[in-house]
């Protein structure tokens, strides 16, 4: 089975391409700009996501496409500036690309979504489930949405299966972004002083199981058309002090 893998320079793109090479699955990996050679799988440079991006080349004799590939910056406005470009990259190049695959012939379609589309809170003791309305707050929890709903329009007139993916925050080496932040913070003994008193609760996910799991949806039949809530399965819970 050749699969494409979009976004395979990335934190969760880098593991599961290293996974394929030891599963010894056929990988092609979808990237924005030629890096160093990391000797797994073709590379093929695609340039950004958008409305506007050739996938033919990537997408010859695909069975599989992981989509991994989107703007992740994640923006507390909701100015319509944001909004666009989020959509711009996340909306319309993922349906762009999902058509794309559909006519390549690709049988199976894995899209990593965020936990961010069901908003930021749940009531306590409670996780989001796949029946949860969506409630998101921010540019990229809303075009996760907006792309989701696309997507299963898109495939329904399609033989090509849908798999999703809701991911929370995910952790493991080469992670970036706010956790890198917080554990050069803490590996340094910085206090970071917090304003609220809470019994808080967050799920995770191990960036080894986000791809093992990844790897099963390729080709667990019982995965086709399905959306998948994944985490850690335990929970964890900091309490915080006014300081």
């Amino acid at each position: 089975m050749t699969v494409l893998i979009t976004g395979a320079n990335g934190f969760v793109g880098s593991a599961l391409r290293e996974k394929f090479e030891k599963d010894g699955v056929s990988g092609r990996c979808a990237i924005r700009a030629q890096k160093s050679g990391r000797g797994l799988a073709k590379e093929i440079v695609i340039g950004g996501l958008s409305l506007e991006t050739d996938w033919p080349t990537a997408l010859l004799n695909v069975e599989g496409v992981v989509h991994l590939a989107g703007r992740v910056h994640i923006m507390n406005r909701r100015s319509s500036g944001l909004l666009v470009e989020f959509a711009r990259v996340n909306v319309e190049g993922t349906a762009n690309l999902v058509r794309q695959a559909a006519a390549a012939g690709a049988r199976r379609f894995i899209f990593l979504s965020s936990v961010k589309l069901n908003g930021e809170f749940t009531e306590a003791w409670r996780s989001f489930t796949v029946d949860d309305l969506t409630g998101p707050e921010d540019p990229y929890g809303i075009s996760k949405d907006e792309a989701e709903e696309l997507l299963r329009e898109i495939t329904s007139e399609t033989n090509m299966e849908l798999v999703i993916i809701r991911s929370p925050l995910a952790y493991g080496f080469g992670v970036k972004a706010k956790f890198r932040s917080m554990i050069h913070w803490l590996s340094r003994s910085i206090l970071i002083p917090l304003v609220a008193v809470t019994e808080n609760q967050r799920s995770l996910a191990a960036l080894n199981n986000l791809v093992d799991l990844i790897g099963t949806c390729l080709n667990h039949p019982a995965a086709a058309n399905q959306t998948v809530v994944v985490s850690d399965g335990e929970d964890l819970s900091i309490a915080v002090c006014r300081c």
